[in-house]
């Protein structure tokens, strides 16, 4: 036998028979004419034809003292790497949160709470003319009620009052701002 055997290039690589079944296979090993591995041309072109990657996740390595030669010595390509699956985990978090219904449009949700405040106002900006006139009637029956004597108070001067207070009270609210982040 002129070279290793699948069980000594294992031991030798590092890597498990199965992994060097399938590196035999895929043609990432260089094999003698008897069927016996040709250890240091398999390494050569095994680092040349394996993601680096890979290879690092196969011996349990994690950058330059795993012993691999050219970019595997690079730990910019696992940063990279790591960046890139972090960044379309988050991408992947976020388009769930969306379906979910728990993250929203930042634009969309401004605009729904400017016009959710325009209509608050606008209801209160209209109500003294629809409550004046009832009101002017309640206060007048109670004062007769009270004194015994018909009174009358007039619907635009009690409508004039109530639109001056609900007016400095919007000039009030006016100066809330809702922050969402």
């Amino acid at each position: 036998m002129e070279g290793m055997s699948e069980r000594e290039y294992s031991a030798h690589s590092g890597l498990s028979r199965g992994a060097i079944q399938k590196a035999r296979k895929a043609g990432r090993l260089v094999v003698y004419k008897d069927g016996s591995i040709n250890a240091a041309a398999s390494d050569v072109r095994r680092a040349e034809m394996t993601d680096p990657d890979q290879q690092r996740r196969s011996t349990g390595g994690t950058g330059g003292d795993s012993g691999f030669s050219g970019p595997a010595d690079s730990s910019s390509y696992l940063k990279a790497r790591t960046a890139l699956t972090v960044y379309q985990a988050q991408e992947r978090q976020l388009a769930i949160q969306k379906r979910k219904g728990t993250l929203v449009d930042r634009a969309r949700a401004e605009t729904l709470v400017f016009r959710l405040a325009r209509q608050e106002r606008d209801t209160w900006v209209t109500w003294p003319s629809r409550v004046a006139a009832l009101m002017a009637a309640e206060v007048a029956a109670e004062v007769e009620k009270q004194s015994g004597t018909p009174v009358i108070i007039e619907a635009a001067i009690l409508q004039r009052v109530l639109e001056t207070h609900v007016r400095q009270h919007l000039d009030a609210l006016s100066d809330l701002r809702v922050s969402l982040g």
